[in-house]
C-alpha cells in the first residue's frame, strides 16, 4: 500500500514537472525565435532615431518615448483611484452584498476584452469630452484597464495585514484614517506596487485601446502636449507586420520592435522586484 501511495506521488510529480518544464521550454522558445530574428536590428540609431522610408528604415525612438508616456499617464490615474477604491472596499465599507457586489464588477471589468475599453474610451474620452486622439484620452483608457488589478491588489495586501495592528493603533489614540495612513498602507505597499507595476506591464503591449484613442499609424516625431497623437510600439508592430510598401524590408523591424518591446516589460516586472524588495527593507526598518 505505502509502495503504491510513494509510486503515485513520483507519477504525480513527474507529470506537474514535465507540465511546467513544458511551459518554460514554450516560453524559452519564443524568446529565443523573437531574440534570434530581432537582434540583428537592434543598434543605437534603431533605439535613437525616427522610422524613415515609409517605415521600411529608421528607427522606434517615437514609439519608445510614446510608450511611455502612455504608462506614466496610465499610472497617474489608475494609481490613486485604484488604491483608495481597494482602501474603501477593506478598511471601510460594511461587510455585505455591497462589497461583494463591488468585487464582482471589479471582476468583470478585469475579464472584459480591451477592444471594449477602446471602444469605451474613444466614445466618452475621445468624442464625448472632447479630448480627441490624444495621450490624454489614451492614457485614460489605458488607465481603467489598469484600474480593476490596482483595486483587487491593494485589497488582498490590506486584508494580509493582521487586525492587531489596526487595534494596537486605535488603543494609542490614533484615528482611523491615521491608522489606515501611518500604520496598515505603509505595509501594504510593497503588494500594492508590485500590482501597480505589473498592471503597466500589461497594458505596456495592448494595442486595442490605444488604436480607438491616441495612435498614429506614421508620426516621427515627438508629442508636445498630452493632446497630440503618438506613436506606440504595440500598434506600430502591427502596422508594420501588417501593411506597408515593402513587407520583405519591414518583417526584421518587426521584429526588432518586438525585441524591444519585450525588454521593457522585462524591465518593468524587475523594476517591480526591486521596488518591493525596498519598500519590505523599510518597512521591517520601521
Amino acid at each position: 500500500m505505502i509502495d503504491r501511495k510513494h509510486l503515485s506521488q513520483r507519477i504525480a510529480f513527474g507529470i506537474f514537472r514535465l507540465l511546467s518544464l513544458t511551459v518554460v521550454g514554450i516560453l524559452f522558445a519564443i524568446l529565443g525565435f523573437i531574440i534570434y530574428k530581432g537582434v540583428g536590428v537592434i543598434s543605437w540609431e534603431f533605439l535613437t532615431t525616427a522610422p524613415t522610408d515609409g517605415m521600411t528604415a529608421g528607427g522606434i525612438f517615437p514609439a519608445i518615448v510614446g510608450t511611455f508616456y502612455l504608462m506614466i499617464g496610465s499610472a497617474l490615474f489608475a494609481f490613486p483611484v485604484g488604491v483608495m477604491s481597494g482602501i474603501y472596499m477593506n478598511e471601510y465599507a460594511p461587510k455585505g452584498w455591497v462589497v461583494r457586489f463591488i468585487r464582482m464588477m471589479t471582476n468583470n471589468l478585469s475579464g472584459i476584452p480591451s477592444i471594449v475599453f477602446g471602444l469605451f474610451g474613444m466614445a466618452l474620452f475621445v468624442n464625448y469630452m472632447g479630448f480627441g486622439d490624444s495621450i490624454l484620452a489614451g492614457s485614460l483608457t489605458l488607465g481603467l484597464l489598469c484600474v480593476p488589478l490596482v483595486i483587487r491588489t491593494t485589497e488582498e495586501a490590506l486584508k494580509a495585514i493582521p487586525d492587531t495592528l489596526r487595534e494596537g493603533s486605535r488603543v494609542l489614540g490614533a484615528i482611523k484614517l491615521q491608522t489606515i495612513w501611518h500604520v496598515v498602507l505603509p505595509m501594504a505597499m510593497p503588494n500594492v506596487i508590485t500590482g501597480l507595476i505589473l498592471a503597466l506591464g500589461r497594458v505596456s503591449g495592448e494595442t486595442a485601446p490605444i488604436l480607438f484613442t491616441c495612435a498614429a499609424y506614421f508620426l516621427p516625431q515627438l508629442p508636445t502636449s498630452i493632446l497630440d497623437q503618438c506613436m506606440a510600439l504595440p500598434y506600430h508592430l502591427y502596422v508594420i507586420s501588417t501593411s506597408g510598401t515593402d513587407m520583405d524590408a519591414q518583417f526584421p523591424l518587426a521584429y526588432g520592435t518586438a525585441l524591444v518591446l519585450i525588454v521593457i516589460i522585462l524591465l518593468v516586472n524587475l523594476l517591480a522586484n526591486a521596488l518591493r524588495k525596498y519598500f519590505e527593507k523599510k518597512v521591517k526598518m520601521n
